[in-house]
């Protein structure tokens, strides 16, 4: 079966389903999406690699990274192998010191947060993108893109407290850095967020 290349497109806190987020995964070479929604700590473990943030202790998937590197274990590729009762079933294509492919069977949250940390290609077959792949025109892509955004910057800029804008660039960068620290990767989020609006 041939496979067909995804990407990471997007990542926002799920309009659905409360505690959930939607990681948005289109086609390289086409206007599909897939759409999966993943756990809140599945969704910080791949956005902290995504935007290069250094938690001040390891999580899972890193540890799982550094214990595979040090047996010279390497993730190649992931797979999006099946979709059974709306759940999609994703694979780990492992190899060790150029030894035989090992398929490892994983949850797909885990094994696209294992994707972006071993910089390997995420795959997934026709049958999944035609029966639960959203189609999006190139002219209405960003514009998708930003309402997905925008939504969620709305939400996060109701919940109780969240006064960010009134704060200077000296006092955000300290708030960003106290985060980090104390492994609160969502409140990071929103901090470096209102950071980059203010580029």
């Amino acid at each position: 079966m041939k496979k067909i290349k995804l990407e990471i497109t997007g990542l926002s806190y799920s309009q659905t389903q409360s505690g959930a987020y939607a990681l948005v995964l289109s086609e390289q070479s086409g206007k599909r999406r897939l759409p999966i929604i993943i756990g809140g700590f599945e969704a910080q473990a791949i956005a902290i690699e995504l935007e290069k943030m250094a938690p001040t202790r390891p999580l899972t998937h890193d540890l799982f990274k550094s214990f595979a590197e040090s047996f010279s274990i390497s993730v190649k590729e992931v797979i999006i192998y099946n979709l059974v009762e709306g759940i999609f079933h994703a694979k780990l294509i492992c190899q060790q010191d150029g030894a035989n492919d090992v398929e490892v069977d994983a949850r797909t949250s885990d094994a696209i947060a294992l994707a972006v940390r071993f910089h390997c290609p995420i795959y997934t077959y026709e049958f999944i993108l035609s029966s639960s792949g959203i189609i999006v025109d190139e002219a209405d892509g960003d514009e998708a893109e930003a309402v997905i955004k925008e939504e969620s910057a709305l939400e996060r800029a109701s919940e109780p407290g969240n006064e960010l804008s009134s704060l200077s660039k000296e006092e955000l960068k300290q708030m960003l850095k106290t985060a980090i620290e104390d492994e609160a990767y969502e409140k990071a989020g929103r901090i470096r967020d209102e950071l980059e609006k203010r580029k």
